[in-house]
């Protein structure tokens, strides 16, 4: 049987035991845990993010702030300024900027810094945004590829194109820059379509060397060929042509420009490769002259003053310009004891049309001007504008010229020369000076003193006071005389009209009378004969007689002086 104990009737019943919770964490203690868990993962985004510290060298922090300032690329920040200092010299800034991770790559020899600050230059004004957002730095991370690098030194002004813009980048030669400087325009048909890089000074007695970016798809219309030109905001020229004003734009006006083009005949070739070589014209002039590649070297000697005539003066013939002078230099002859003024040309023969002629060689140029030069041609000096007193060179015909030999010397063919139309007259007017100083003007002033004081001798002498009264008289007598003729010849005057009609119907009995003696004694009798004689003889007396009295009506004054005014004595 089992000796189970059951519980003890007589007791009272115990509540069952309680057990107590297990202490639960206090909510306190959530704050600190999220504020622990967002600091640590702040940090560590923070040092996943953080990039190398690189050092930039600055002429001045203007506008650089430590802990605000940004570096920036196309709008992104990539990296802070964590502090500014003076270099040890204290020639410049040193800044040191915490990149961002992303930026490493980009941290090479090729990548450019500088400071976006608001600037106004004559070609562009820029960094205006600054004014309110406060000045950054950009960066330019320049070509793929490169070195790694920590330090680098920032660029003063912006550069003109970034790496990734496409286009080409070209050299100009030229003798003197003008109005060119960093950010000048490039101009294609007055568009904008690049900007000048840079430029170099070059050696004493060379070339400047610029440097130009023109953008794509600009860039395809440089061609092999194409030619550039100094486009001055505003040129003024005084030359041959006269006074010639040229306003381009606004921004060429303050910063000068570059403008280029291409002619016809090249717009076929190849385009230009990056880097080519171009020269640099003074102007849209000398570039389309630079067409012509085949140059002819003449040169002319000059005895007198060239005064007016510079490097560039057009050449000319029947007034179409054929080329233009490239040197003018005094030269003494120590053999001839002579100065002369020996003017080189440079002659584009393909400005003459020749057609079925072949191509011009120095040697065909030389057979061409001899023939020419036989037949009189001379280069004169003329004047281009009075104005200016500009003078350029004439290729002309004189016909009696006096005869010259063409040859060569120095590379140049040797033309001669004709004076000028100015030094013609001067030499005529000195000719004339001369034969004056002859003539012996003091004695032939002495012989017309002498003369007009002999003139005033008789003119107040008593003689000619005589003569005068004598003549006086005389008029008065030949009209008293005129005015009797008059009287007495008025009766016979009027007679004469009834006298000339009397002969009249004696003439017309008369010749009555002899046809009727024709028909009474025949034809055969010397009677009809002899008096057909005498009324032809009374005709004539009658003809004598109206044209007397027509005399005497219109000049009654001949019956004393005579038809031929002299008065007759009786």
């Amino acid at each position: 049987m089992s000796d189970a104990i059951g519980p003890d009737p007589g007791e009272a019943a115990l509540p069952p035991p309680e057990l107590e919770p297990a202490p639960r964490l206090s909510l306190i203690w959530v704050i600190p845990l999220v504020a622990a868990a967002i600091a640590l993962w702040l940090g560590w985004r923070t040092l996943s993010e953080e990039g190398p510290v690189v050092t930039l060298s600055f002429k001045t922090a203007d506008g650089l702030t430590p802990g605000q300032t940004r570096v920036k690329h196309k709008a992104v920040d990539l990296g802070t300024v964590r502090s500014i200092r003076l270099s040890a010299d204290m020639s410049h800034v040193v800044v040191e900027v915490r990149m961002r991770r992303e930026a490493t790559p980009i941290l090479t020899d090729h990548a450019r810094f500088w400071v976006v600050r608001p600037r106004l230059t004559p070609s562009s004004v820029s960094g205006l945004e600054t004014l309110v957002s406060g000045s950054y730095i950009e960066i330019d991370p320049g070509a793929p590829g490169g070195t790694t690098a920590r330090r680098f030194t920032g660029l003063e002004q912006p550069p003109a194109i970034r790496s990734d813009e496409p286009g080409r980048t070209y050299v100009l030669h030229t003798a003197k820059l003008g109005s060119l400087g960093i950010g000048s325009p490039v101009l294609f048909r007055d568009a904008q379509v690049g900007e000048v890089l840079g430029y170099d000074l070059g050696a004493p007695g060379g070339e400047a060397v610029v440097r130009v970016f023109v953008r794509a798809p600009y860039d395809g219309y440089i061609r092999e060929g194409s030619y550039f030109w100094n486009e001055s905001g505003l040129a003024i020229t005084a030359g041959a042509e006269g006074i010639h004003l040229e306003l381009q734009s606004l921004q060429a006006l303050l910063a000068g420009a570059v403008a280029f083009a291409t002619p016809p005949e090249a717009r076929t070739n190849p385009p230009a490769a990056a880097g080519s070589n171009f020269p640099l014209y003074g102007d849209e002039k000398a570039a389309l002259s630079a067409r012509y590649t085949n140059t002819i070297a003449l040169l002319v000697r000059f005895q007198g003053s060239v005064r007016g005539l510079a490097v560039g003066a057009p050449v000319e013939i029947f007034g179409i310009q054929i080329g233009e002078v490239t040197e003018v230099k005094l030269q003494y002859d120590f053999i001839k004891n002579t100065l002369d003024v020996p003017v080189r040309l440079s002659v584009q023969p393909d400005r003459i049309s020749a057609p079925g002629a072949p191509p011009a060689t120095p040697e065909r140029a030389l057979e061409s001007l001899r023939a020419l030069s036989a037949k009189g041609l001379r280069a004169q000096l003329r004047t281009a504008n009075y104005l200016t007193g500009q003078l350029y060179i004439a290729l002309d015909f004189f016909h009696d010229a006096k005869p010259a030999e063409i040859s060569e010397s120095d590379g140049a063919i040797v033309i001669a020369s004709q004076p000028s139309d100015l030094e013609s007259l001067t030499h005529m007017l000195d000719t004339v000076g001369r034969k004056l100083d002859a003539v012996p003007i003091e004695r032939i002033a002495g012989n017309l003193d002498a003369t007009f004081a002999a003139l005033n001798t008789i003119a107040n002498g008593p003689e000619l006071k005589a003569a005068l009264s004598a003549s006086a008289a005389t008029m008065a007598t030949a009209q008293t005389l005129l005015r009797r003729v008059d009287t007495n010849a008025t009766p016979a005057l009027k007679r004469l009209p009834a006298l000339s009609a009397e002969l009249q119907a004696t003439l017309d009995h008369a010749n009555r009378l002899m046809i009727g003696m024709e028909a009474g004694y025949g034809g055969a009798s010397p009677l009809p004969r002899d008096l057909e004689r005498l009324i032809t003889q009374m005709n004539e007396a009658a003809r004598a007689i109206r044209a007397l009295a027509d005399l005497l009506d219109q000049h009654p004054e001949a019956l004393v002086r005579g038809r031929n005014g002299t008065v007759q004595e009786r």
